[in-house]
């Protein structure tokens, strides 16, 4: 997949090279030297790392918005939907291509966190709400990455299930919990994967931050587990210089050193420091080392690097997007037949909802939205659009240039100037002679009112903004600022006011400053101001496109979310559907019994309308090529290969973390968050309670049927320390080639501690012609069997019968085989 493949370079003598270090120079590589490189040193020829946020794209180390165009690829929850390794494997060894085509030798990915709550504003980037799916998954990933010569970053070690309060909250979780739910999918990467890196959680662990928890760095990962990578913290979470050093953290994550500014000191007074200090360089270069760098230096600049855009990597985007959406209903209406005019409404119609929001957004090589997809599987003669209503968060920002003069904070001349090709900046880099904490800019720019009408401006800012137009101020976001949700939690709220405008052009101009030393910001020197316009909603716009849908053979309710809603450092806003959407696709539904509903969210919504529709596809956020790979599946060209890795529940009150307590449970309260649920999550909660969820876990319809027999055991009795295999036969008992995936549970007939009625422990995606049989084998050891006692700190397997479930979804499990454990079988961890 890539054109540089991993070559074992000659080897850098590691002990050698740290002897010859300074203290001072080992304490300089342990924080960055900026926001995407360590630190070099040039007398020993140590050149710069660079690395990259992930984990659904590259983008090479320049902003989270603009920059360098770059390939998006299907967010975690898309790839999760596929269950199919091999596949995550190829975008894993894709995505190293893109990283070292722009010189980065690490990716910030995969994101591995497991669903404990279906308001979680990172879900999209993870995978599954099942910690053996998600690890068989992160262990492909990284597989596809490091076997082409680019370190991979699990994250966020661990506890960070929720973004609520993520950089100051304690995540309090029961022994078991941790270890079968949240640790597991970790344990699991870096047993068979063998990660270069570790990224840790914002959060707290049980009081202490993950990014100096020795228990969770020293014991667990680096003891217990034989990780011999580099720890590095997320971006701003290291809080300490020599604790968090002694505790395990290698590297602090931006640079220049913020936590770590008086290492040096203290390492100059305290052997213990010192030793550590040592260690932790180590690390560093042993990384260089591992990424080839020593090698082949990679400092490669934004402005220099690769902006290709690959054949076959667009083709991957496709394929790997189709086979993640999951096919909800379907009463035959689908695939749609060739030649039928279609009407394609909603909010998401025109718009292409490839990504999510926070660092996992990229400026996509191309955005193919549904209605562009369509257009070119039918032809743009049959296809008619209405937007319907809206889904917006935030006023959509002007796609305009914008220019921006920059002056010292008490004003005076000009320093620099730049143009910006949106109007919103995240400043991640800045013009020489400009001042990160302390400058004024003022961003002017131009749009166009397409008629004379009431128009509304908005403004949410990390810094104090003002917006005027056309000379007169219209957003006062300045004089009463106050921190928000918007940029990971150190931006404001977005601040909106209204102005009628005449048909044309109208100047706006926005007036930034730096906030005022000593207030809280995600790092030095972050700032970031966004823009927002558009006219106020028709309100007759549902009814027009429910007008337009009554003239089409077929109607397409593109429907869903984006990448405001679904972000890193805000939680989800619920399940209902934002907006108007709901009653879209009522008097859709109402005006065509054809319909279609098309939805893209990052995790589970409502869907008060599912009874009356004949068809629901979940296309999630499937990346750049979204709307050709949703043509696909609509037209039959490719199966919705998808399966639910998450559990769609009824309605919020079922989801596992609201019934006990809906404060401290979720989201938290006086500075701590306490996994009530322990081990009933996702399945195990619908399982516990007796819910009969929207849609269960694991779920998914074909264009085809498939067929599960004859379960066999290899072996009906085993004892301690050995394993067994199950194996089925399944037919495609359908007239079309698809998919399916075979799931088996165990469940513990008999235990001395509390287990859940049944726990995935091995799955297997298999592809079938018309009328073909395959055999499908799926492997069983004693971890399988095992619970975790946190008293006796082991794994153990206590010897009885357990039930061997095999079916196609966690709510369709036809066959139970018996299997019997002949001795107790245990693994201490400690």
């Amino acid at each position: 997949m890539t054109d540089t493949p991993n070559t074992p370079a000659p080897a850098v003598d590691l002990d050698a090279l740290l002897d010859q270090l300074t203290l001072d120079e080992q304490v300089s590589l342990l924080a960055g030297a900026d926001f995407w490189r360590t630190v070099p040193i040039p007398r020993l020829n140590i050149p710069p790392l660079k690395v990259s946020d992930g984990p659904a794209g590259v983008r090479g180390g320049g902003p989270l918005v603009g920059g360098m165009k770059t390939a998006a690829y299907p967010v975690g929850i898309a790839l999760g939907s596929t269950w199919n390794p091999a596949l995550v494997r190829e975008v894993g060894a894709s995505l190293a291509r893109e990283a070292l085509d722009k010189g980065a030798g690490v990716l910030l990915a995969p994101t591995i966190n497991v669903f404990r709550s279906s308001l979680n504003g990172r879900n999209f980037e993870n995978y599954a709400e099942d910690p053996i799916l998600t690890g068989t998954l992160a262990t492909a990933y990284v597989h596809g990455l490091q076997d082409n010569g680019v370190a991979a970053t699990p994250k966020h070690y661990a506890g960070n299930e929720s973004e609520y309060q993520r950089n100051s909250i304690s995540s309090n979780i029961p022994a078991r919990a941790m270890r079968e739910l949240y640790l597991r999918p970790f344990e699991m990467v870096v047993k068979a994967a063998r990660p270069w890196a570790i990224m840790t959680a914002y959060n707290k662990l049980d009081g202490t931050f993950c990014s100096e928890h020795p228990w969770l760095l020293q014991t667990v990962l680096r003891g217990e587990w034989g990780f011999d990578g580099l720890v590095m913290s997320d971006w701003g979470g290291t809080h300490s210089a020599g604790p968090s050093v002694r505790a395990g953290l290698d590297l602090e994550m931006p640079g220049p050193a913020r936590a770590r500014s008086g290492l040096l000191e203290e390492a100059q007074h305290d052997p213990a420091t010192a030793a550590a200090v040592k260690e932790r360089a180590r690390e560093v270069l042993r990384l260089i080392e591992r990424t080839g760098t020593f090698a082949t230096p990679r400092d490669v600049r934004d402005e220099a690097e690769k902006d290709t855009e690959y054949p076959d990597t667009r083709a991957l985007i496709r394929r790997a997007g189709a086979e993640g959406m999951v096919l909800l209903k379907n009463t035959g209406i689908l695939p749609l037949p060739a030649g039928k005019t279609i009407a394609v409404v909603g909010p998401n119609a025109a718009k292409a909802q490839v990504m999510g929001g926070g660092s996992a957004q990229m400026n996509a090589h191309r955005q193919v939205s549904p209605l562009d997809g369509l257009r070119e599987a039918q032809g743009a003669g049959s296809i008619s659009t209405a937007v319907g209503c809206d889904n917006d968060k935030f006023l959509p920002v002007p796609q305009v240039p914008v220019q921006i003069e920059y002056r010292a904070q008490d004003g005076g001349d000009v320093i620099a100037r730049e143009e910006k090709g949106q109007a919103e900046v995240m400043w991640f880099s800045y013009p020489e002679g400009v001042n990160p904490m302390e400058f004024h800019g003022t961003l002017t720019l131009t749009v166009q009112a397409p008629q004379d009408a009431e128009y509304e401006f908005s403004l949410a800012s990390a810094g104090l903004s003002r917006l005027t137009v056309d000379g007169q101020e219209v957003v006062d976001n300045w004089t009463a600022w106050t921190q928000g949700e918007t940029y990971f939690g150190f931006g404001s709220d977005e601040v909106r006011g209204r102005r009628t405008l005449s048909a044309g052009a109208h100047q706006l101009r926005v007036e930034y400053a730096t906030k005022p030393a000593g207030e809280g910001v995600l790092f030095a020197g972050f700032n970031a101001v966004r823009v927002g316009f558009r006219a106020e909603p028709d309100a007759d716009s549902v009814s027009q496109a429910a007008a337009l849908a009554a003239q089409a053979d077929y109607a397409v309710v593109c429907i869903g979310t984006n990448g405001d809603w679904e972000t890193e450092g805000v939680d989800r806003w619920g399940l209902d559907l934002p907006g108007r959407q709901n009653e879209l696709v009522e008097a859709v539904l109402a005006a065509n019994p054809n319909t279609i509903v098309l939805l893209q969210t990052g995790g589970p919504v409502t869907m008060p309308w599912l009874g009356g529709v004949p068809a629901v596809l979940q296309a999630w956020f499937p990346g750049q090529e979204a709307g050709h790979a949703i043509a696909d599946v609509l037209y039959g060209r490719a199966e919705p290969g998808g399966r639910l890795p998450q559990t769609f529940p009824m309605s919020l009150k079922d989801d596992p973390t609201h019934p006990l307590n809906p404060d401290v449970q979720y989201p938290g309260e006086g500075g701590r968050v306490e996994y009530l649920e322990g081990l009933y999550t996702g399945y195990r909660h619908v399982d516990q309670s007796g819910l009969a969820p929207l849609f269960p876990f694991g779920f998914g319809l074909s264009y085809t049927t498939f067929d599960v027999s004859n379960p066999r055991l290899s072996a009906a009795t085993i004892g301690a320390g050995e394993s067994v295999t199950a194996s089925v036969q399944v037919k495609n008992t359908g007239s079309r080639a698809g998919s399916t995936v075979v799931q088996l549970y165990v469940h513990d007939r008999v235990s001395r501690l509390d287990r859940p009625a049944k726990e995935l422990k091995a799955y297997a995606k298999v592809q079938l012609a018309p009328g073909q049989i395959e055999t499908v084998t799926l492997p069983l050891g004693m971890r399988d069997l095992a619970y975790y006692d946190d008293a006796a700190h082991a794994w153990i397997a206590e010897a009885g019968d357990f039930d061997v479930l095999i079916g196609q979804s966690s709510a369709d499990l036809p066959h139970t085989l018996r299997l019997s454990l002949s001795t107790d079988w245990k693994e201490p961890t400690s």
